[in-house]
């Protein structure tokens, strides 16, 4: 893909100048006419109405794989806590389900004062 090298507002920017073109009298430059950039703009917006459905539908389908991460997370925590509270935390079961056994863990260290 390659970098964008127009403004964000072209659209606008040609609105703009195509209203103002059009009260020129014939001015045209080479194959450029009014017409021509008018169908651009014609083209340009169906275009811009179809991104701008699909990006709320990706919002719609991010919002609910966001909500099933979550669920399953809050699941995840539960099936480990409950392991841990059944089998203990220096056990094997627990270091199954992905907990880290309490023989495992790296003693807290002290941050020396500056």
């Amino acid at each position: 893909m390659s970098a964008k090298t127009y403004p964000t507002n072209v659209l606008e920017q040609t609105r703009s100048v195509l209203s103002a073109w059009k009260q020129l009298d014939q001015f045209t430059i080479s194959d450029l006419t009014p017409i021509s950039m008018e169908e651009d703009v014609n083209q340009l917006e169906p275009l811009l109405a179809q991104i701008t459905a699909q990006e709320a539908q990706l919002t719609n389908l991010r919002n609910q794989r966001d909500t099933l991460n979550l669920a399953m997370w809050e699941k995840v925590k539960r099936v480990r806590a409950g392991v841990k509270a059944n089998f203990g935390d220096d056990s094997s079961q627990y270091e199954m389900v992905g907990g880290t056994r309490l023989s495992e863990r790296k003693a807290p260290v002290r941050k020396a004062v500056a």
